[in-house]
């Protein structure tokens, strides 16, 4: 089963997860360019060859990352697109949990859409292609209601599945923890604005 994302950073995590929660942290930061080998492991309190034992570089802890956050993400879609409720019950499950994860993972959310363009180009499309089989199955969930008549047509479900996705993507561009709305708020407003536009 692929492991949650690492949140923050503590002792008692084994090595690996500990190296990805400081690597996360910094990332997000000071930027992946910008965030050292040696600067990491000294953060983390191990040497390099402790962490090349467990990842071959830079980029390896850059991918897994992103794949650990996705892997969450997918593994919880899954649960709820499969499980009761109506489409559009269970289409609003989903998108609460895409905002959940994503200010929960605030850290690895921000270092996923700031620098997944500098990852070598097999790990840049192989995580597309994960991202790209989460948004179908997202999808699936919109064409269901369609279906039912509980949406309308007018709209492609593609196009409705990313614009939600692209709002989503901007949180990391303006969401500053401790401000002046809470994250359950925000969520609310997002997931509201998603749902009605759904419908006529």
């Amino acid at each position: 089963m692929t492991q949650a994302p690492v949140g923050k950073v503590s002792g008692n995590l084994p090595l690996p997860d500990r190296l990805l929660a400081v690597a996360t942290r910094m990332f997000a930061e000071k930027g992946f360019e910008n965030t050292s080998v040696q600067q990491i492991v000294n953060a983390a309190g191990v040497t390099k060859g402790a962490m090349y034992h467990y990842f071959g570089s830079k980029d390896d802890l850059l991918y897994e990352i992103y794949h650990r956050l996705l892997g969450l993400q997918m593994s919880r879609l899954e649960q709820i697109a499969g499980g009761s409720g109506t489409a559009e019950e269970r289409l609003r499950d989903a998108a609460v949990d895409v905002l959940n994860t994503s200010f929960l993972y605030l850290d690895d959310f921000t270092v996923f859409f700031r620098s997944t363009h500098l990852l070598p180009r097999d790990r840049r499309e192989a995580v597309r292609a994960e991202r790209r089989r989460y948004h179908e199955r997202f999808r699936t969930l919109v064409e269901e209601g369609q279906r039912e008549g509980t949406f309308r047509t007018g709209t492609p479900a593609d196009i409705a599945v990313h614009f939600f996705f692209g709002t989503v993507h901007q949180i990391g561009t303006w969401y500053r923890p401790g401000g002046r709305l809470k994250t359950a708020v925000i969520s609310d407003h997002y997931v509201e604005l998603f749902m009605n536009g759904l419908k006529d």
